[in-house]
């Protein structure tokens, strides 16, 4: 048996980190691929919703982190209220994208 992936879930993979990493050719390469293979629109839609939810997730954690980290540099006891904040904000493992749709 085979332990090859099958090359529509290859393309899948490929188009969602393409866009989590904000690659500057977005994984368009990857939907003509996807759409020869006949993966339906709303799973190529999914994938898509799922990789930008992460990307912006990210984005979000890693300006909140270079917010503390400046406002320790600048405040530091304005810097341990908003640690305080952030830990809270980071036990959280995943968030549901915006239609609901589960990143984990």
């Amino acid at each position: 048996m085979s332990s090859d992936l099958h090359p529509s879930i290859v393309a899948l993979v490929s188009l969602a980190a393409n866009i989590a990493a904000n690659h500057p050719k977005q994984g368009l390469c990857q939907i003509e691929r996807l759409k020869d293979y006949g993966v339906p629109r709303e799973q190529i839609d999914t994938v898509i919703e799922v990789a930008r939810h992460i990307r912006d997730e990210a984005a979000q954690q890693l300006d909140a982190s270079f917010d503390e980290t400046c406002t320790a540099l600048l405040a530091p006891r304005t810097a341990a209220i908003l640690a305080s904040v952030a830990v809270a904000d980071a036990s959280t493992c995943c968030t549901p994208t915006p239609s609901g749709k589960s990143c984990c």
